[in-house]
């Protein structure tokens, strides 16, 4: 999610998604226009294709892939194949294990607590503060926890304004 949705890319010029703000300003000047040629070459390397983008997706160096790839992407925005619109997560309807109400820091250690009175220990490192204000963001002074990695040993947690953070945060050790 941290991209455009591709859903109907075919046919549509670069870095024009009127509700995605975080083009490279190289994307948003190239004049591409996405067809099988560009999409193509732009899947085998970014970096080539748009010099000074900021997208961090090395390429897919396998021809096939790419080709299977391209056809589905045709479909997809000839409306051959309808794809449900997910969209990013309403923060907003979060239940009690994913309400933040405390937020404790000692040492490099911080013990989230929810609204499920459960408490999560997260090494320092591994816990990432962010912010959405978006309409499916969280509500103001109710911060979400959203977990990321594998093993459940990493999270964010998303707060509506960036001032929210470091008044939610408190020192207290055991």
């Amino acid at each position: 999610m941290t991209g455009p949705s591709l859903a109907r890319v075919w046919g549509r010029k670069a870095g024009t998604v009127e509700d995605f703000g975080r083009y490279s300003s190289a994307l948003a000047r190239s004049g591409l226009v996405w067809n099988e040629k560009n999409l193509d070459a732009w899947l085998k390397n970014p970096a080539v294709v748009v010099p000074g983008n900021t997208m961090t997706f090395a390429g897919i160096a396998d021809e096939r892939t790419r080709t299977d790839l391209l056809a589905y992407l045709q479909a997809v925005s000839e409306r051959r194949v309808v794809v449900p619109d997910r969209g990013p997560p309403n923060l907003k309807l979060a239940d009690a294990a994913g309400q933040v109400t405390a937020v404790r820091h000692c040492g490099d250690t911080y013990r989230v607590t929810t609204g499920d009175r459960e408490s999560h220990t997260f090494w320092e490192l591994n816990l990432r503060f962010k912010t959405d204000g978006s309409s499916s963001g969280p509500p103001a002074g109710k911060p979400v926890i959203v977990g990321s990695g594998m093993q459940g040993d990493r999270a964010s947690i998303v707060f509506s304004r960036p001032e929210e953070i470091s008044a939610f945060i408190r020192k207290e050790c055991p």
